[in-house]
């Protein structure tokens, strides 16, 4: 039997996303979450989704969970129970989720000593993320020393783009100095998306421009002509570009500067406003867009205002990046609120006719987990609506390196 597995982590600040897959037919063998690492009330959700094991459902268990370390011994347990322990011989690589990759890291990557150190060198890039990210490649390495341990960046994707759309129009060398640039991120979703939207229409990859609309929490919208990037919403940071859950997105610099200088706010505080308590949010007093167009729905002046804010940023992203692209074949639409609110896309699309838009109404509302088109059939421009799979596409990705 040919080794074909492969497991996913995403390790967060306090939690960890996993998934095993075997690569032989692109299957689910399980998955799970550990969540509020180091607290008390820390919990382990498992599920086995192949064999005999699945018959049983999902496993849970709560109670203290120290460190990252314990959590992946937890997880590593829960797939020995399976018989699809971290020990299988099945098993031949272990595929991360890094956040930030900087202008080093533009493709999958084996990590060894070398690149673990410039991983950790890019955290002030990414505070939050990285050094989760750091944390659970150090376990697993630690658990399974003789398989590559492959880093996917959600920078890499992005790493296409024309060094005139990466760069932003300050001083050359403070830039340089600082790493001040856009990145993009969201790229193992956008990635995956537009390949898949591409297979929809029946097209190779290469033939194919498509913008795509990674619409969750977090939102970023991506130019990709033939299958490269070469614009994104998102820059620096994650904060750039569309209204989000809790970001503000495009926003005036001199904003932060009033705000110091006016409202007496610190840099830490400003960081935290526009980054968790903005966007949706910040608008309205709800970052779900769920309960956005049930307010709306009911009246809710603050939730209408939010609703059509959020709309209006990505009808101009949407025109941006058909000037960009010169040709579009399709807008895909992806992630939670882009798969599941036909509201928004519906009002995203809007009045685009003239960019050869239009939706077939009855098609957008309907609800399917499926990949599909809901575009009108006249329409010039296919709208596309693609559950993004980003552990399948870091697995391809690792699993594509080691093969080699």
């Amino acid at each position: 039997m040919t080794a074909s597995r492969v497991l996913v982590l995403n390790s967060g600040s306090s939690s960890v996303k996993y998934q095993l897959l075997d690569m032989a037919d692109r299957s689910r063998l399980a998955a799970g979450l550990v969540e509020r690492i180091g607290e008390e009330t820390s919990r382990l959700v498992h599920e086995p989704l192949a064999g005999p094991a699945a018959a049983g459902g999902k496993r849970e268990q709560t109670g203290q969970i120290a460190d990252h370390e314990a959590a992946l011994k937890a997880v590593a347990a829960e797939l020995a129970a399976d018989g699809t322990g971290l020990d299988s011989p099945e098993l031949v690589a272990v595929g991360h989720r890094v956040v930030h990759g900087g202008t080093r890291f533009t493709r999958p990557t084996v990590i060894d000593d070398e690149v673990l150190t410039e991983i950790r060198n890019l955290i002030p890039l990414a505070p939050l993320h990285n050094p989760a990210n750091v944390t659970g490649i150090e376990v697993a390495r630690s658990l399974r020393a003789d398989i590559p341990q492959i880093a996917v960046f959600d920078t890499a994707f992005h790493s296409t783009m024309p060094e005139y759309v990466a760069r932003y129009a300050i001083d050359a060398a403070t830039a340089d100095a600082y790493s001040v640039r856009r990145y993009g991120f969201h790229g193992t979703s956008h990635a995956y998306v537009s390949r898949a939207t591409a297979g929809l229409l029946g097209r190779p990859v290469e033939d194919v421009n498509v913008i795509v609309l990674h619409l969750g929490n977090g939102a970023s919208a991506s130019a990709v002509r033939g299958g490269v990037c070469v614009e994104t919403s998102m820059g620096m940071t994650p904060l750039e570009g569309l209204v989000m859950g809790t970001r503000s997105g495009d926003l005036d610099p001199a904003v932060v500067f009033h705000l110091a200088r006016v409202g007496g706010l610190s840099v830490d505080e400003i960081d935290s406003l526009l980054n968790k308590k903005s966007g949706l949010l910040g608008m309205c007093g709800d970052n779900d867009m769920r309960e956005v167009l049930r307010r709306a729905g009911e009246g809710d002046e603050s939730a209408r205002l939010a609703f059509d804010a959020y709309v209006h940023r990505l009808k101009k992203y949407i025109g941006a990046y058909s000037a960009v692209l010169g040709r579009v074949d399709a807008v895909a639409f992806t992630a939670g609120v882009g798969e599941n609110a036909h509201q928004v896309r519906e009002a995203a699309l809007d009045g685009l006719a003239e960019l050869g838009l239009a939706l077939d109404l009855e098609a957008n509302a309907a609800r399917s987990p499926q990949p599909r088109l809901v575009s009108a059939d006249y329409a010039r421009v296919a709208v596309a609506v693609v559950p993004t799979d980003e552990e399948l596409e870091i697995a391809t990705q690792a699993y594509a390196l080691v093969t080699q």
